[in-house]
């Protein structure tokens, strides 16, 4: 599998592109700013985008999503809880930090459970509300889960936004995250990539 993360924007979201060595299909997750980096970068993997998949529908994780879906024609993928933050302003808080962000409705509304193809390698959707409604995050392959604004290391994703609920977040964190082998990579929507072990032991909103 080929995975690459990049820092985006001015609240440094993490955007991560995911691909198939042997069909060259690839996705984007959380196209969040600089889209023509994102792009570059996928170009310079040899990547043929087809998805683009959302953790959550906050600005700084699709602040790109429109200039990267045009670009390459791929899908857009999001919970259904979170689905009407694409196209209301007030609800992905562009609201707030400007300019007021409007997308096209998703082509697919992902449930717990979903499987999404990347080539030859399946993403398996986990919903762990708490920072939204429809938040997920993804387990790739046998050592990886990203885990969008849910889970960060050595902290947990804000609960104070319109939809978010801390009892929430934190029975995700223990019930959907944690049950994966200590040495599980965990690569968050902000700052560095940590793991469940560390997490577990380190982590003091979890204890």
């Amino acid at each position: 599998m080929i995975f690459q993360g990049l820092s985006v924007g001015a609240m440094d979201s993490n955007c991560y592109i995911i691909g198939c060595r042997e069909t060259k299909e690839g996705a984007i997750v959380d196209p969040g700013a600089d889209a023509k980096r994102i792009l570059k970068k996928v170009e310079d993997l040899g990547l043929n985008v087809r998805t683009i998949i959302l953790t959550h529908g906050h600005v700084d994780h699709i602040g790109a999503l429109a200039e990267v879906q045009e670009a390459t024609g791929a899908q857009v993928l999001i919970h259904a809880e979170d689905a009407d933050m694409l196209t209301d302003y007030n609800k992905n808080l562009s609201v707030y930090v400007g300019p007021m962000l409007e997308s096209k409705p998703a082509d697919r509304l992902l449930q717990d459970g979903d499987i999404i193809k990347v080539g030859n390698h399946d993403l398996e959707v986990l919903h762990t509300p708490g920072h939204t409604k429809g938040g997920i995050s993804l387990v790739c392959g046998q050592d990886i889960l990203i885990t969008g604004d849910t889970l960060f290391a050595g902290s947990v994703g804000r609960s104070d936004f319109p939809g978010g609920s801390h009892k929430q977040l934190i029975a995700s964190i223990k019930n959907r995250l944690l049950k994966y082998p200590p040495e599980t990579k965990v690569f968050p929507g902000h700052g560095p990539r940590t793991s469940i072990g560390e997490e577990r032991r380190y982590n003091p909103f979890l204890r």
